[in-house]
């Protein structure tokens, strides 16, 4: 039997919009209320979290670079930097990266315009921004949201110039090439290892495809993975004592890598947990979770919606990517944060708003307002639950950043002033409020010696934190004593 040349291919090409084309209007409209509900329900006076802190400090004047640990990649310090560089305001910094967040979820978006109709992505971008954890994060200076947001554009990069290199009039514009490259830059600046899973079913598709574009396509792929990745290996030779013994150490952080079922930890930190470690507990009430168990529903609607429609190829490619970048996060680590998962639930949003819209307007008579009714209760009540969620974990954030900064004030008061050094519990982030430096002689941030406190104290003003409850270390004991903010303060005798 002969097939008709004339059949329509799975993936149509499509040449780029002009850039005022008003098909895209809805996702420009979706990517500005995710800024400005990130402006309204997470404050820009939050102040920064420990990870932040870390980040931050590298490029800030407010304060020395904390210990920089080996899992850790300079892509936030890069972010941030046109802001932290030159001004210490919180606020500025969050205002800034709500903007440049939602900037990054429109792009995101609209490199798929073309493989999936306008008000597919416009519903995923809504679906994807509506999530607490995004919400949350969106606004900080973390690595996870900016990781999606690559896996988005290089997955629909990737796909783009698949297309046009297999369609009629087989040709390769630069354009998907160079986004290919700039979104596998971007995962991999902010963590290398989640870039590499994220890319691997790209990676295969390229092993098995021949074509004069294969090779084209591969080297702006390895030349994106190789900026970032490149740097955090050069990186492990000259902080870190070598590429295997910084992989060691990044495995031991992390509570050391490997076989661990994590699925539980996941759940638990549904909650509003911002890190589940040691992720112990009940599991929360079945209302929390409950979207995280329609999410492969919906997704196999949504695969079954793209056969029907000719878009089985990008639809496969977002599940594919989904799974690989969930997976070390799932099965291979021994501990849960929800923002881990934030690359997946962007590549699941597409397939999931296909799934969706094809039950809002797929079943023919009485069942199509149905189906719409059902869809919309379910719709109002998981957005009811990600904004309880979201406002437990702004304010319980927000008290333990003002009682940091509450310390840091007493800190002050006690003449623990910068050129400072403090030690102990919470000690990176309450030294970075504080403008002092931060060290620790045991644990995952060790960076001194006892004998290198004791010397420093001799120069400076020294501190140690101290939980209530817990007990100082030996070279602390017989330091004066102050309770401040929940912790115990030991401060060193002031030399003379």
């Amino acid at each position: 039997m002969r097939i008709s040349s004339n059949a329509p291919p799975l993936v149509t090409p499509v040449t780029a919009p002009p850039a005022a084309s008003p098909v895209l209007a809805p996702l420009a409209v979706v990517a500005g209320a995710f800024t400005l509900a990130q402006l309204v329900l997470v404050p820009p006076g939050m102040g920064l979290g420990w990870d932040e802190s870390v980040y931050v400090s590298q490029v800030s004047p407010h304060a020395p670079a904390a210990f920089f640990s080996a899992p850790r990649a300079r892509g936030v310090p890069l972010l941030v930097a046109p802001v932290a560089a030159w001004s210490t305001s919180t606020e500025l910094l969050r205002v800034y990266l709500a903007v440049l967040s939602g900037a990054g979820l429109y792009l995101g978006l609209r490199v798929w315009h073309g493989l999936f109709p306008p008000r597919v992505l416009a519903c995923a971008g809504a679906l994807f921004a509506t999530l607490w954890v995004t919400l949350f994060y969106g606004p900080q200076a973390m690595p996870n949201y900016w990781v999606a947001i690559g896996a988005l554009v290089t997955a629909g990069c990737f796909l783009q110039a698949k297309a046009q290199a297999t369609t009629p009039p087989y040709s390769l514009r630069p354009t998907p090439l160079w986004g290919a490259a700039a979104g596998t830059a971007l995962m991999a600046w902010m963590r290398p290892t989640d870039a590499v899973w994220v890319s691997l079913p790209l990676l295969l598709l390229l092993v098995g495809a021949r074509g004069w574009w294969q090779p084209r396509l591969a080297a702006a792929m390895a030349a994106g993975l190789g900026t970032g990745a490149g740097a955090w290996v050069i990186e492990a030779y000259i902080r870190y004592g070598g590429l295997v013994r910084r992989l060691d150490d990044a495995s031991r952080v992390q509570g050391g890598l490997g076989w661990n079922i994590a699925v539980d930890d996941q759940l638990r930190s549904l909650v509003g947990r911002t890190l589940c470690r040691p992720c112990t507990g009940e599991l929360p009430h079945v209302t929390v979770y409950a979207w995280w168990f329609a999410l492969p529903v919906l997704a196999a609607v949504g695969a079954a919606v793209a056969v029907r429609a000719r878009r089985r190829t990008p639809t496969l490619v977002l599940l594919a990517c989904a799974t690989t970048a969930a997976l070390p996060y799932l099965f291979f680590i021994g501990y849960a944060a929800p923002r881990f998962l934030l690359p997946a639930y962007a590549l699941l949003a597409i397939p999931l708003a296909d799934g969706l819209l094809s039950l809002v307007t797929g079943p023919g008579g009485a069942w199509r307002p149905v189906a719409g009714t059902l869809v919309a209760l379910a719709l109002v009540a998981h957005l009811g639950v990600q904004y309880a969620v979201l406002k437990r974990t702004v304010d319980r954030t927000s008290a333990s950043h003002r009682n940091w900064d509450r310390v840091a004030a007493d800190l002050r008061r006690l003449g623990v002033r910068p050129p400072c050094l403090l030690t102990g519990d919470h000690a990176i982030p309450i030294a970075f409020y504080a403008g002092c430096a931060s060290a620790a002689v045991r644990g995952n941030n060790a960076n001194i010696t006892r004998d290198g406190i004791l010397r420093t104290a001799e120069r400076v003003p020294v501190a140690t934190l101290v939980a209530r409850d817990g007990t100082p270390p030996a070279y602390a004991r017989s330091w004066p004593a102050h309770e401040v903010a929940g912790f115990r303060l030991h401060v060193a005798p002031r030399q003379r």
